[in-house]
């Protein structure tokens, strides 16, 4: 089978979406067990320090990215079709499990880089001594 263009901008656009809705089903309690464990055992093997291919240049790399790819299409596919449409009308509109947990990962994310530029910008601040840790301060005063 040839590479073409057209088919490697498909599969660019295709692998973020299934892997949202696979995320969404995986998070979804409606969804049997027995294809989350699949997903999750190949997800696994993706992670193990057992590399399979990996003497072989550039195939060793694909075939994890393959495997990540299938699982993930298998995983949609083994799912009810009722919830998977669920799902997918849920993350057009926005309001799915994956943009409530994305946007609570950025609000995270940022309220540390707030503090950490917080504490950082104190300890640096022009005409101000630096804190001293508090066994080091006097405390005879």
């Amino acid at each position: 089978m040839p590479f073409s263009l057209t088919r490697i901008r498909t599969l660019l656009l295709d692998v973020p979406r299934h892997a949202k809705v696979a995320y969404c089903l995986f998070r979804d309690e409606r969804v049997p067990m027995a294809p989350k464990l699949a997903l999750a055992g190949s997800l696994g093997l993706i992670v193990s320090p057992i590399d399979f291919p990996a003497w072989i240049p550039v195939i060793g790399e694909l075939d994890i990215l393959a495997l990540g790819i299938l699982a993930v299409k298998v995983f949609v596919e083994a799912c009810p079709e009722e919830l998977v449409r669920e799902h997918e009308l849920a993350l057009r509109r926005g309001d799915s499990v994956w943009n409530r947990d994305l946007s609570r990962l950025v609000a995270i994310a940022r309220a540390g880089g707030r503090r950490a530029f917080n504490r950082w910008g104190r300890r640096s601040a022009p005409g101000r001594p630096p804190a001293s840790p508090p066994e080091l301060e006097d405390r005879s005063a």
